[in-house]
């Protein structure tokens, strides 16, 4: 039996907890990534809402596969496309407890490329 967190779980928890010491009012781009998908939501904490979400299980990326740096991007660009819709262009990145490597830098720099700023 495990004593205690796992190193992701102990991750997530320092990673988050960075964010909400800074005190920033910015909505949060929340990234969660699995073995087959990626996904990503643009998060206002203050009012509990989701701003904006895309991921790899829409209907027009479903056939690709969700689990390689293509993806990422299309996922990126997408949830870009739609904060700017609802008026979001400055955000927190939330890594949650994946590491800013592969996958994930790449949903980051389609994001960053498509309009918004972090």
């Amino acid at each position: 039996m495990a004593k205690g967190l796992s190193l992701f779980e102990r991750r997530r928890r320092r990673v988050r907890t960075a964010l909400k010491s800074k005190g920033t009012l910015r909505p949060r781009l929340s990234v969660h990534r699995s073995g087959r998908h990626i996904y990503a939501q643009v998060i206002d904490d203050a009012a509990g809402k989701t701003v904006a979400a895309a991921s790899t299980l829409e209907k027009d990326v479903r056939d690709a596969s969700g689990a390689n740096i293509g993806a990422a991007e299309s996922v990126g660009k997408r949830v870009a496309e739609r904060a700017a819709a609802a008026g979001v262009t400055k955000v927190v990145f939330d890594r949650g407890g994946f590491l800013f490597h592969g996958r994930v830098k790449a949903l980051a720099d389609a994001a960053r490329a498509g309009g918004l700023e972090f």
